[in-house]
């Protein structure tokens, strides 16, 4: 039994391309699934639009991915028969082949891992530039994006699930959380996230933030408040 977990704030826009990337690639590797949209605090239509693509919302209030995760995780873990848990970003589509290559990844003894992102329109091309640099980076160090997690579920409870304590780079420290259970896969089969953030934020918009996190560490992610580009207003690109 698989889990889609899918954490949102107000994706009205987005969801719904989701969910249905969900379900296609549920139905082509032939498993049972349920989907959980673990709606945080939104205020538009992101809860309807999950309902009618057939999804169970879980509604939660704390504005925090890691913490949004973690709520939906809970409530799939309520059924004994599930057996893995699928985090997917609500502005990121899932293709059949990765999903299969993640359960073969698990079938071989893997606890969990992520994939390889790629976006889903253009971006700048100082992006372009940094984010090969960082993928290099991920890939020797075996990180993932956080926009497509997945583990077993006795890995998830052994780990501890998301840390609530941070605002930003849950995906980093729940890697290494899993790391500590076996072996964390970085697929080469990519998820396709939105680029949304790219084409709306400037180069120092988004790179100030990451710079002071790369010299406060966790303490640069502890404080909602300075992580405007995560948490902030969403623009339109």
């Amino acid at each position: 039994m698989l889990a889609f977990i899918v954490p949102a704030h107000n994706e009205e826009q987005l969801i719904a391309r989701t969910l249905e990337s969900i379900h296609a690639a549920a139905r082509a590797v032939g498993r049972a699934y349920d989907v959980f949209v673990a709606d945080d605090a939104s205020t538009d239509r992101t809860a309807e639009i999950a309902r009618r693509h057939g999804a169970r919302v879980v509604a939660i209030d704390r504005r925090q991915i890691a913490a949004a995760r973690n709520a939906g995780a809970r409530e799939a873990l309520r059924n004994a028969d599930t057996r893995v848990l699928v985090f997917v970003d609500a502005d990121t589509m899932l293709p059949a082949r990765t999903l299969a290559a993640a359960l073969a990844a698990l079938d071989r003894g893997a606890v969990g891992g992520g994939a390889t992102i790629r976006f889903d329109g253009p971006i700048p091309r100082w992006a372009d530039i940094l984010l090969k640099a960082m993928m290099a980076v991920f890939r020797a160090m075996k990180w993932t994006g956080g926009c497509f997690v997945f583990c077993r579920r006795d890995a998830f409870e052994s780990a501890g699930g998301w840390d609530e304590t941070v605002f930003a780079a849950e995906e980093l420290l729940f890697a290494q959380a899993l790391k500590r259970h076996g072996r964390f896969v970085v697929l080469r089969e990519p998820a396709i996230t939105s680029a949304r953030k790219l084409r709306a934020h400037s180069a120092r918009e988004i790179l100030t933030p990451m710079l002071r996190i790369g010299l406060r560490g966790l303490d640069g992610v502890r404080d909602r408040s300075e992580l405007s580009i995560w948490y902030g207003p969403r623009r339109q690109s």
